[in-house]
């Protein structure tokens, strides 16, 4: 089974790194991704989190974009209830502006943050409740027809910066199903509601302007590597980062510490929201993720891989070429 690839940057700051040598490995990735046909890179926006540097989506998009050629770049997504429609579609014009025809734009109506940082960010509370007018709005100044008079997005007028909605319940699979939007589902992290939200979409989807058939992107964690032991071990070093960062109150663990962690109840709640984990050989991670396709009907596969260093670079490498068509 072949089936396009793209890739999700958590664009992570690993233990004694910065936000400068996160961002030089997100340039690397995107490289790598590119010469090997993945499909697009997104970056999520997310804040007040010490080890993501992905806080500003359009600036480290910008960054990449000097860097890459072809592969699209985009949000996924933009938290949009965090921000203006105008100045989304302003962001995104102007980098549809410096890469024509690169440029994505995902949408999603979580804050991406804690209550401190939503009020931080001059957030309200209820702004989660305007989303689907909010991508209206948004859409309508992508597309030159502004719902507000003498309002106009420049740049971003005309540029059709095509959207996606992202999501991991019901919400978001009926909204892109009614606005006639590819759908993307946060399944390598959230994957309770995966089939019955799809297949929500599916059944529900009204073509549009910008799609006429349903487009499902479905995202999945990978660590492919030479051994599958080699694989096991890379990833056992996402499973003590995801529990110490959600149970580990701001603490540095050792890695014997966020093992303990693990053992005391933290890893049953971490393998649930990394139930869908392609690892081993890449024979191992095509098998699994030919069957991870069947299961949740995509049409395309948002990756997030989940080794460090030169071994995440390794795992992409090694990703394409097991999905290529010379292997299916």
């Amino acid at each position: 089974m072949t089936i396009p690839l793209s890739i999700l940057d958590l664009a992570r700051i690993g233990p004694g790194e910065t936000a400068h040598d996160s961002i030089a490995a997100s340039v690397d990735l995107a490289r790598t991704a590119e010469q090997h046909g993945y499909r697009r890179v997104w970056y999520a926006e997310h804040h007040n989190m010490p080890t993501i540097a992905s806080s500003a989506p359009a600036v480290l998009i910008a960054h990449v974009g000097t860097f890459t050629r072809e592969i699209r770049l985009g949000a996924g997504g933009v938290m949009l209830p965090n921000h203006t429609p105008l100045t989304i579609a302003e962001q995104y014009g102007t980098l549809d502006a410096m890469y024509p025809g690169r440029i994505d734009l995902g949408l999603g109506r979580a804050p991406g943050s804690d209550q401190n940082t939503m009020r931080a960010l001059r957030r309200d509370a209820q702004s989660a409740e305007g989303f689907p007018n909010d991508v209206l709005e948004l859409q309508a100044y992508l597309a030159g027809k502004s719902r507000i008079p003498g309002v106009d997005a420049v740049p971003g007028k005309g540029s059709q910066v095509p959207l996606y909605i992202l999501g991991s319940s019901m919400f978001g699979a009926t909204l892109a199903a009614a606005l006639g939007l590819p759908y993307a589902f946060a399944s390598h992290f959230a994957p309770q509601a995966l089939e019955a939200a799809v297949a929500a979409y599916r059944r529900e989807f009204r073509p549009s302007e910008q799609l006429d058939r349903p487009h499902v992107i479905v995202g999945v964690n990978v660590v492919a590597a030479d051994t599958a032991a080699a694989a096991r071990e890379q990833f056992q070093g996402t499973r003590r980062a995801f529990a110490t960062g959600l149970f580990g109150r701001g603490q540095t663990f050792t890695d014997e510490q966020a093992d303990q962690l693990l053992a005391q109840g933290a890893g049953q709640h971490v393998d649930q929201m990394l139930q869908y984990s392609a690892l081993g050989t890449p024979a191992e991670v095509r098998d699994y993720l030919d069957a991870f396709v069947r299961h949740a009907g995509a049409d395309e596969l948002i990756v997030a891989h989940h080794a460090t260093g030169e071994a995440r670079l390794r795992s992409v490498a090694l990703l394409a070429e097991a999905m290529s068509p010379a292997h299916a």
